[in-house]
């Protein structure tokens, strides 16, 4: 069970992130700007392009390590694994533990033609028109910290601006709340969001109260073709990797090699 005031301490800490920027440019200024954003990418035609895809987190440190990652740039590493083949890339923005930036994800997002997640935790719409000013095609939205009409209307301002919502869910209970919520594209994460804790039997567990048509994608725990292989074949559409990518000696052999395992023709797909 989560603890309930490491949980608060997150959201308290990246409200107070939110109304500093706020008090910086308005929220009718950063609405206004998200509205004259070029159209976003199509991120749910990406993950369900072909085979199982693999969606690659780009960032600056691991927390869980205690590491910072050395990385030529954002425009550099974004290239890098879109060309080894992945599907998306995801850019983690989160400052406060990741030393993260928006201006990461708009760099990285100039530098390749697929669609991007920003990576952090969006419990404000704020962040959502913000992001969506800095070239994010899908936002995340982490079920156990929002209340249901919350979550309700994050999922439909993500969606009123033409992005894709991603429901991340820990548990069945969060699952059913998301697809009440009108959730479409649900990941279900491994890792608990206040310890390292990692639960790869989590996505099997989940997977078989969702609907046919809901797109799932598995967060957490790949780090070879036979751990994509496995959460294929509990029916994942695609894996999202993160720590795997960013600590490989060659981060583009390692993308091509999950890449490959997730197209080749023994793995399970839609």
């Amino acid at each position: 069970m989560q603890s309930p005031l490491a949980v608060d301490g997150i959201v308290a800490g990246i409200l107070e992130d939110v109304a500093a920027r706020e008090a910086h440019i308005s929220f009718a200024d950063i609405k206004a700007r998200s509205r004259q954003a070029p159209a976003p990418r199509d991120g749910r035609a990406a993950i369900l392009r072909s085979g199982c895809g693999v969606i690659v987190e780009i960032k600056r440190a691991v927390p869980r390590l205690g590491q910072r990652v050395s990385i030529p740039s954002m425009e550099e590493l974004a290239t890098t694994i879109e060309r080894a083949g992945a599907h998306l890339v995801a850019c983690q923005t989160e400052r406060l533990r990741y030393d993260g930036s928006l201006e990461d994800m708009w760099h990285a997002r100039q530098a390749v033609s697929l669609p991007m997640i920003i990576r952090d935790i969006i419990v404000d719409p704020y962040q959502i028109h913000e992001a969506r000013c800095f070239g994010a095609d899908i936002v995340p939205l982490q079920v156990e910290l929002l209340g249901q009409a919350r979550l309700v209307a994050l999922i439909d301002r993500a969606e009123s601006l033409g992005m894709t919502a991603l429901a991340e869910v820990r548990t069945p209970e969060e699952a059913d709340r998301a697809l009440e919520a009108g959730a479409r594209v649900i990941g279900v994460n491994a890792w608990s969001i206040t310890s390292s804790t990692l639960d790869r039997e989590n996505f099997a567990s989940i997977v078989p109260g969702l609907p046919e048509e809901v797109v799932r994608i598995a967060l957490g725990g790949v780090r070879t073709g036979q751990d994509l292989l496995a959460y294929a074949s509990a029916g994942a559409d695609a894996v999202l990797v993160g720590e795997a990518i960013m600590m490989a000696e060659d981060p583009e052999a390692a993308t091509r090699a999950l890449v490959a395992a997730g197209q080749h023709p023994a793995c399970p797909s839609r």
